[in-house]
């Protein structure tokens, strides 16, 4: 594991322009071990377009990228990506209803979506249901993906995210598609991960301050492409950064180690 401060990801003048279209700009972000991100912005902000790249499934139109040391364009992208756990919408899509919760997690071992992939032994599917319980879904275990709640299933991609011990997590919205009681055992769960010493670095894309969990060190905010503002959590996030993100007037206030906001 790298020690604690040193640049996992590192983004230099980034920018994607996709059929004319300019959805990311100038983009300098750097993250760290010892750190985990909420990344913010309104709708067609790039939110989606800058995990993509930071999951090395984009390549941006200009600028670096460097993960881990690597830099893309220059390394083997496909050994890379296995280093980088991404949770996603379009990967709850992609995961065949047939498989168990168990699969899905082993399954990540090889960044890959099927067990008949590859080959996998008991000491496989018994790390998988730890991470299951340490997800308190270990009942799932031998439950069928698809017959899961939306909510048990964002905690076994999260459980899946661990299984190859990646250096980097990426969360694309995963609290979508939830309702309030998944949403607050999944921000839990996040909560308590960012608090793991050994735990790698998060990006947790939302719309949401209330989505925020504790132990989050930072934010990004971005809005039409472009960096707003980023910094350590405590410091950066105010009710005047959200009224410039979402072009509202927004208060913000923190109940305890929770954040929500209003139209002001």
């Amino acid at each position: 594991m790298s020690q604690e401060g040193t640049a996992v990801l590192r983004l230099s003048g980034v920018g994607l322009t996709r059929n004319g279209t300019r959805l990311l700009e100038q983009i300098d972000f750097v993250v760290e071990t010892g750190s985990s991100w909420i990344v913010l912005g309104a709708n067609g902000s790039g939110k989606t377009s800058l995990v993509r790249i930071c999951s090395l499934y984009e390549h941006p139109s200009c600028g670096t990228v460097e993960l881990l040391g690597e830099e893309l364009g220059h390394t083997d992208v496909r050994k890379l990506r296995r280093r980088v756990a991404l949770v996603s919408p379009a990967l709850t899509d992609m995961i065949r209803p047939q498989l168990t919760a168990t699969e899905v997690v082993m399954c990540a071992k090889f960044a890959a979506l099927e067990p008949w992939w590859h080959d996998y032994d008991q000491a496989d599917a018994d790390k998988a249901v730890s991470l299951l319980n340490a997800q308190q879904v270990g009942f799932t275990a031998q439950r069928r993906y698809g017959s899961l709640s939306s909510g048990e299933r964002q905690r076994v991609l999260l459980a899946r995210a661990l299984m190859s011990e990646p250096d980097l997590i990426l969360l694309d919205e995963p609290s979508a598609a939830l309702d309030l009681g998944g949403r607050e055992l999944l921000v839990e769960r996040l909560g308590e991960l960012a608090a793991d010493s050994a735990a790698p670095p998060i990006i947790l894309v939302t719309h949401h301050v209330e989505e925020i969990p504790p132990n989050f060190t930072h934010v990004l905010a971005l809005k039409q492409g472009k960096i707003l503002a980023a910094g350590p959590l405590e410091e950066t996030l105010s009710g005047e950064l959200l009224s410039e993100c979402f072009g509202l007037p927004l208060s913000l206030q923190r109940f305890g180690s929770r954040w929500t906001a209003r139209r002001s």
